[in-house]
C-alpha cells in the first residue's frame, strides 16, 4: 500500500489501479480553484460533479489594506494563510503602485506549501513555513523560529487574511506582547449560481458516493444552500471528506461525522486521502 500511494502521489493518472472507479464524487470548492483538485480526483477514476458553495471576491472596501500597504515600513511580519491571501494582497500591492522589493525587510510567514510556492513565484522570500497548518501550529512555528514568546514583545505583525476567519492567532500574537492588524483582503461569499435542485436530485438519489469539504466556508455555506442546521438527512449515505480538523469540526457543528482527512492539509492531498479510502475498502 505505501508503494501504491507513492505511485499515487506523483502521477495518479498512471496508477496500476483507479481506486475510485465507479465512485461519484461531489466537490465544493470555489469553481475557479477546483480545477486541479478535480483533475486529481478524475486521475484517480473518479466522476466529479461539481457544487461550489463559496466564491472569492473583492472585501467590501479595501481602505485598510491600502492603509497597509502604505505603512509597510511600520511592520516587522507578514503573515499568509492562504494563497488567495496572496493573490488579492500582491493584486492590491501592484495596483498601489508598490513593487515586491518593498517586502524584502519584512519576515513572511506562509501557511501551506502552495501558499509559499505561490510567494516564491512573485519572487517573495519566506522565513517560516509551519509544519501544522491550524493557528495554533502558525503560532508555535512562529515561537519557535523566534526563540521564545518573549520574543513576541513589540513586533507588529500584519495579517492580509478573510474578511470572516478564526481569531486564535491574532489574540495568541497580541496576549504575547505583538501589535497585529487584521485588514480583509478578500471575502468568501456563496454564489448564486449553485444549482441546489440539480445538487439535491443527485444526493438524495444515491448519485454521489462522497463529498469533499476544503474549508469551514464550505460546510457553513453548503448548509444555507438548503436552510438547514443539520445535513444527517441530506448526506444520509455519504462519506465526508474534511481537509483538516478545523473543517471537520464544522461539519460536526451540522452532524457530519468526518470519514475521511488527510494528515496534510491540502487539496491534493485530500484527493489521495480519499482514494486510499475507496482502495482500502476495495481491498
Amino acid at each position: 500500500m505505501a508503494e501504491q500511494r507513492q505511485e499515487w502521489s506523483e502521477n495518479p493518472a498512471t496508477a496500476s489501479e483507479s481506486p475510485l472507479s465507479g465512485r461519484t464524487v461531489m466537490i465544493t470548492r470555489a469553481r475557479a480553484q477546483a480545477a486541479e483538485f478535480a483533475a486529481a480526483l478524475e486521475g484517480f477514476g473518479a466522476r466529479v460533479v461539481a457544487c461550489p458553495t463559496i466564491e472569492i471576491v473583492a472585501p467590501d472596501t479595501y481602505a485598510p489594506l491600502d492603509e497597509a500597504i502604505e505603512n509597510l515600513f511600520g511592520y516587522d511580519w507578514l503573515v499568509f494563510t492562504s494563497t488567495n491571501a496572496v493573490e488579492h494582497f500582491l493584486r492590491r500591492l501592484e495596483a498601489r503602485g508598490k513593487d515586491v522589493s518593498e517586502l524584502d525587510s519584512l519576515r513572511v510567514c506562509a501557511v501551506g506549501e502552495a501558499t509559499s510556492e505561490r510567494l516564491v513565484a512573485a519572487h517573495i522570500h519566506v522565513d517560516v513555513i509551519p509544519q501544522k497548518f491550524q493557528a495554533e501550529g502558525v503560532f508555535a512555528a512562529l515561537e519557535t523560529y523566534l526563540g521564545g514568546r518573549e520574543h513576541f514583545e513589540k513586533l507588529n505583525f500584519l495579517l492580509p487574511r478573510a474578511a470572516v476567519a478564526r481569531d486564535f492567532l491574532p489574540r495568541a500574537l497580541e496576549g504575547a506582547g505583538a501589535r497585529v492588524d487584521v485588514v480583509p483582503a478578500y471575502r468568501t461569499v456563496r454564489p448564486e449560481t449553485t444549482d441546489r435542485a440539480r445538487v439535491e436530485a443527485l444526493l438524495v438519489g444515491g448519485g454521489v458516493d462522497c463529498i469533499t469539504f476544503t474549508s469551514s466556508s464550505t460546510v457553513h455555506n453548503f448548509a444555507q444552500l438548503f436552510d438547514t442546521r443539520d445535513l444527517r438527512g441530506m448526506l444520509t449515505g455519504v462519506r465526508v471528506a474534511c481537509i483538516g480538523e478545523v473543517t471537520a469540526q464544522t461539519a460536526a457543528e451540522y452532524g457530519l461525522r468526518t470519514d475521511i482527512q488527510p494528515t496534510e492539509f491540502t487539496a491534493p492531498a485530500l484527493a489521495r486521502a480519499v482514494a486510499e479510502f475507496y482502495s482500502q475498502r476495495a481491498g
